[in-house]
């Protein structure tokens, strides 16, 4: 005899956010569905100051979301030196190219190992919300991180059923900062 055990308890998500704006959506549509931790790793958001600005707008959705979820935020160490590493053979390169694959494989990267040292089921991130981001080029680097640490990439394309429009109602409700530039400094011609 086969008996199911029904539980209450949802999968563990390490949720790598690349901003508030982007963190809105996909935080009211997975929250359901996962027990969310944020992790905002983003070594490309130049300058400092930006840098600090994103974050301390990311606080703000977790603390206007509190009625709604119990989330939980890792801050590693800001390391703009990582970024300028990967992505100078590339600098010349438009948005969308190689430049954004590497920093991709960078975040995700960061996020899997995270995800893997501490135990969580799946990792995924937030950058697919953005019409500028190649979801099919985050999917290569989140599948392909998922094989290397053994634990599972929620490999999904959150820009469609308008969860791009969606984010912007919900930047607006909740009076969020919304960059004009992804987070490396746009190249000047």
């Amino acid at each position: 005899m086969q008996m199911t055990i029904q539980t209450d308890k949802k999968p563990q998500l390490l949720l790598h956010c690349c901003c508030a704006p982007c963190a809105s959506y996909v935080l009211e549509y997975l929250s359901p569905k996962f027990a969310i931790t944020i992790y905002y790793y983003n070594p490309n958001i130049k300058p400092y100051e930006e840098y600090e600005h994103r974050l301390a707008e990311m606080r703000k959705l977790i603390v206007l979301r509190a009625p709604l979820d119990t989330l939980e935020i890792i801050i590693p160490e800001y390391e703009p030196g990582r970024f300028d590493e990967i992505a100078t053979p590339y600098i010349t390169e438009p948005e969308g190219g190689a430049r954004c694959k590497e920093c991709f494989a960078l975040r995700l990267g960061a996020t899997s190992k995270y995800a893997k040292e501490q135990g969580f089921e799946y990792f995924t991130t937030t950058l697919s919300v953005s019409p500028h981001k190649n979801a099919k080029q985050l999917s290569e680097v989140g599948n392909a991180l998922a094989q290397e640490c053994g634990i599972k990439y929620l490999d999904a394309d959150f820009k469609k059923h308008d969860g791009y429009k969606r984010s912007i109602e919900l930047s607006k409700q909740y009076g969020l900062y919304r960059q004009q530039y992804c987070g490396c400094l746009p190249r000047k011609e």
